[in-house]
């Protein structure tokens, strides 16, 4: 009996007018399409296509048979897309909560991706300005999933994303930039830091960072968002240590390692076992949350060599 999959190899050798197109859009080999499609005319009773020297064209049974089976297709893609519909896939909304930080690094590659494939349903983002302000809000049932640092304690599923790199931001001209990969941060000791304001779960991590290198950070400017610190430390108002994953592509800023390093895990947590719409999004996080984006990679490996 002709398969779905046998329709799909046949009218996609017809549209791309080639056995080799065929297979390189099919991601299968050559000869796995051809056995294919010599099975489905054993169960039509003849042949289907004529195999020319440089073309491929439908036999009179083909032409018969195309229609049925390109409708086939339109058929198990509408079963497809009700079934999606059914388990809240394609439909309905979305609620996310998360920290500033992740807002700016980590999230945007995930909803690109979770945009094209589920281009339905609706994403209701509520951002916070610290870990605990986060957790908090889940435990009061604002959102179906959050992310950010790591909870602990947290009574359900808790889905790791990776360790988020931590760097110091300096000016193009500082002394100690040229040429450098990392930074002690007892060297920076007597600088007036671009700081965050204390609402902010950053300060605390700078804050706990400058303590275990033996001093306290002194502001010298105090950012409300976290996408001004980076901008504000290549200005010149003094170092910044930031997320890895906040700085934009386009950065004139120069992007050190501090000594001893600073990281921080990232998640994704729910407060019950996730139902397929949460499900779904974890699995997108899974596979396209920039902990460290590429381009911030490049630039740190450029450094160390």
């Amino acid at each position: 009996m002709a398969t779905l999959r046998q329709f799909e190899y046949l009218v996609t050798v017809v549209d791309t007018g080639s056995f080799t197109r065929a297979a390189e859009l099919l991601h299968v080999t050559q000869p796995a399409l051809s056995h294919q499609v010599r099975a489905l005319e054993r169960d039509a009773g003849g042949p289907l296509l004529e195999r020319l020297p440089r073309a491929v064209r439908l036999t009179p049974m083909g032409r018969a048979m195309l229609p049925h089976a390109r409708a086939a297709l339109a058929d198990a893609e509408r079963a497809r897309s009700a079934a999606r519909q059914a388990s809240g896939l394609e439909s309905g909304e979305l609620q996310l909560a998360t920290v500033y930080s992740a807002s700016l690094g980590v999230l945007p590659p995930v909803l690109r991706a979770w945009r094209k494939d589920h281009a339905g349903v609706h994403i209701r983002l509520f951002e916070h300005r610290h870990g605990d302000e986060l957790k908090a809000a889940m435990a009061a049932g604002q959102a179906d999933i959050a992310v950010g640092p790591a909870p602990s304690d947290w009574d359900g599923p808790v889905h790791a994303l990776g360790v988020e790199e931590f760097v110091v931001v300096l000016p193009p001209d500082d002394p100690l930039a040229g040429g450098a990969t990392s930074v002690e941060l007892a060297m920076l000791a007597d600088r007036g830091w671009v700081h965050y304001s204390p609402e902010n779960g950053l300060a605390e991590v700078l804050d706990r960072a400058c303590a275990s290198a033996g001093f306290q950070a002194r502001a010298a400017v105090r950012a409300e968002q976290t996408a001004a610190a980076p901008m504000l430390a290549a200005a010149g108002l003094g170092p910044a240590l930031v997320p890895a994953n906040i700085i934009p592509r386009q950065f004139d800023g120069e992007l050190l390692r501090p000594d001893p390093p600073v990281h921080r895990t990232l998640a994704a947590y729910t407060r019950h076992s996730p139902d397929p719409l949460t499900s779904a999004f974890v699995d997108t996080l899974a596979r396209k949350a920039a902990v460290l984006p590429d381009h911030v990679r490049r630039r740190l490996a450029a450094i160390s060599r």
